[in-house]
Parts: structure tokens; sequence; C-alpha cells
């Protein structure tokens, strides 16, 4: 799935990699658990805070391969989900066409269950369609108003945006 974004491939990137970016627009997202970690590190594990619902879930991504203005895959927990998910960026006419593939196993855990492969895909189509969203909103809100280098708000976006989908 994917989409173009009306910024640059560096606005794109900074939004994808920057911490204090990623809690703004990344839905679910919190805050940082890995206050001292560098992300996106290779091979490095990176701990967010997330939230659905009022149920705190820790989110955790570790980078793979990281390609600057072009590539950026992760294996991430998020709870009892794992799943890889690779950003690919490439210049568009509009500014950067963003592309999320999002690859999990036929079946995942819950508590008290599974979901089957149809109910994992439905879930994981509507995840990288809400990444997808939330991360065109706030790159071109950047375009359209750019931020000072010390935002006077800290709120992050997804406060005022999209929820993380609830899967099932």
């Amino acid at each position: 799935m994917g989409g173009d974004v009306d910024a640059a491939g560096a606005t794109v990137w900074r939004a994808l990699t920057l911490r204090d970016e990623v809690v703004r627009w990344r839905p679910g997202i919190v805050g940082i658990g890995s206050p001292d970690a560098s992300f996106p590190t290779e091979g490095r594990r990176f701990h967010w805070r997330c939230q659905v619902r009022d149920i705190p879930i820790d989110l955790v991504e570790t980078p793979g391969e990281i390609k600057p203005i072009r590539r950026l895959e992760s294996d991430v927990r998020l709870g009892l989900f794992r799943f890889r998910q690779v950003f690919t960026l490439v210049p568009s006419e509009a500014g950067t066409r963003v592309t999320l593939q999002i690859e999990a196993p036929n079946r995942m855990p819950l508590v008290g269950g599974s979901l089957d492969r149809f109910d994992v895909r439905r879930f994981l189509v509507e995840l990288g369609g809400t990444y997808l969203q939330a991360l065109r909103d706030w790159c071109e809100r950047e375009v359209a108003a750019p931020t000072s280098p010390h935002p006077t708000s800290h709120a992050p976006s997804h406060a005022r945006g999209p929820a993380l989908p609830i899967p099932g």
C-alpha cells in the first residue's frame, strides 16, 4: 500500500526517523520507552510507549535495513503481535511516493485464542492505512506551516488524530 505525500523525501524521512517526530504523528505511540537509545540504529531494539484505547502496550521496533531517505525496514512487536514493516520512499511528481509493506505470520496469538490469516490481514491493512494517512497528514502540515526547531507544543498529534486499530 502507498501514496504520494506533498513533501520532500527528507521531510518524510525525518518524520520516520526522528524520535520526537515519531511520537507526534504515529498513531498509538504516546512516548519514548528507550530515552537513552538512538533510533533508528540497525539491529538495536527501541522501545516506544504505546496505548491502545486505555491499555498501555510496549511497542518494540528493531530496525534492519536503513537506507537514508529511501528505505526503513523494521521488525515490530506490538504486544503479542509481531510483524515486519518496510517504508520505501521514492521521489514523485507530487513530492514523495511512500509505500508501506507489512508482513506477518498467518496466525497471531491473542489472550484466549488467536486471529486467523483473514483477521490478521484485515488488521494489518487497517494499521498500514492508519500509519500512512497519519504520516501524510504530518508531513504535509509541516510543508504548509513549517515548525520552529523548538516547538511549543509537545502534545502527540495522534491525540487529535486517528488511534491504532483494534485487532479482531
